[in-house]
Order: structure tokens, then sequence, then C-alpha cells
């Protein structure tokens, strides 16, 4: 009987070895799943209307011309620099079609013929709006979308104790009252937060506006 039962407990134990050997050979090797990474998603495509400003970053390709090809950041004079070239040229306040027209009259003029120029826009980087005063993260914050103003107190960490909700200010970079000035609106927070006057309170910001919670 002791041979019997040893020699079964043995033949379960190789049973089980043989399964075990099998189910690590069927496995997916363990590179594969690392390697198998998602791409990451491409950066936004702008609107056509889109207006270069201060900090933006953008492509230049001149087909067969490696030298003046590159990258090209928008400075805080809204000029930039063609790589290659030297010459500066105002880019701030003209969409990406109305830079890269000037680009093609720069080097016909001085130094191609027909030039084959690209103009892609690589960041965004001057779509800001700024917040400032009594929040857990003042600061500049990158407008990648549409962004509201309870989006942007709430990416700037709250407001504090004691800020005044009830007197947000917000500050317009692009409208003007009739004198020039810039436009500024007020904002009840505590209504917005019971979900009142949601036009009013809840404006959707536009780049250069600024949030000030006192």
């Amino acid at each position: 009987m002791k041979r019997s039962l040893t020699t079964t407990i043995l033949l379960v134990g190789a049973a089980l070895f043989m399964a075990a050997s099998a189910s690590a050979q069927s496995a997916p090797p363990r590179t594969a799943l690392i390697t198998s990474k998602q791409t990451p998603p491409p950066p936004p495509t702008p609107d056509p209307s889109y207006i270069v400003g201060v900090d933006d970053v953008l492509t230049v390709s001149v087909w067969n011309e490696k030298n003046v090809s590159g990258d090209i950041t928008v400075r805080p004079d809204g000029k930039v620099t063609l790589p290659g070239v030297g010459n500066d040229i105002q880019a701030a306040g003209l969409t990406v079609l109305e830079l890269k027209t000037k680009i093609i009259e720069e080097l016909k003029a001085k130094y191609f013929e027909s030039p084959d120029v690209s103009l892609a826009l690589k960041s965004m980087s001057s779509r800001k709006v700024f917040i400032t005063g009594s929040v857990g993260k003042p600061g500049a914050y990158l407008l990648t979308g549409p962004m509201t103003v309870l989006q942007l107190i709430t990416m700037a960490g709250g407001l504090q104790e004691f800020a005044d909700k009830k007197n947000i200010i917000i500050i317009s970079a692009t409208l003007k009252n009739k004198d020039g000035s810039p436009q500024s609106f007020k904002v009840n927070y505590e209504d917005l937060m019971k979900q009142k006057n949601l036009a009013r309170n809840n404006i959707e910001l536009r780049p250069g506006d600024q949030v000030i919670v006192r």
C-alpha cells in the first residue's frame, strides 16, 4: 500500500508540473506586453482663424532647404527669426496663413526665387489665462480648449477660506469699451454654486483674460 500511495503522489506531481509548463509556454512574452504602448494623440488642430501670439512655437519647412527649416518661437516683441536666415518677421497678431505668406515674401525677396514653404503650429503656448489672489495655485494656465471661470478656479486649487466669493473680477484681453479700455465682468461664485445666472457667472474665458479673486 505504501509503495502504491507513493507512486500515485509522484504521478500527480508530474502531471501538475507538465500542466504548469504548458501554461507558461502559451502565455504571451513579457516583452510583447511592454512594447505594446499606445501612440500619444496628436496635438489639437487650431481653428483656421487662430491668431499667432507670444510664446507660440511654429515649424517652418522649406522644401529641399534644411538650412532654413526648423522651429521658430514668437518672442515677447511679437517677432520670429527665420532659421538659417536671421531675418526678423512680425508674427503676433497674424493668422498662420498670413505669417506663411510673409515668410514666403521674405525668402523670395532675398534668398529664393520660388520657395515651397509649409508652416505648422507646433505649440499654442500663447493661449493662456491668468488667475491671481485668494486661490490655491495662482498663475497662468494654458487654454487647450474651451474653459469657463469655474473650470479655471478648480484648476487653480479652488478659492481660499476668506476669498470674496461674491466679487470675482474678470478683465478681458480682447473685449474693449468705447474708450478703448478693457471690459471687466463681475462673477458671483456663491450664485454659481447654486446654478444661478450661469450665463453671467460662468463666462467662457478667452486667451489673455485675467481673473482676480480678492
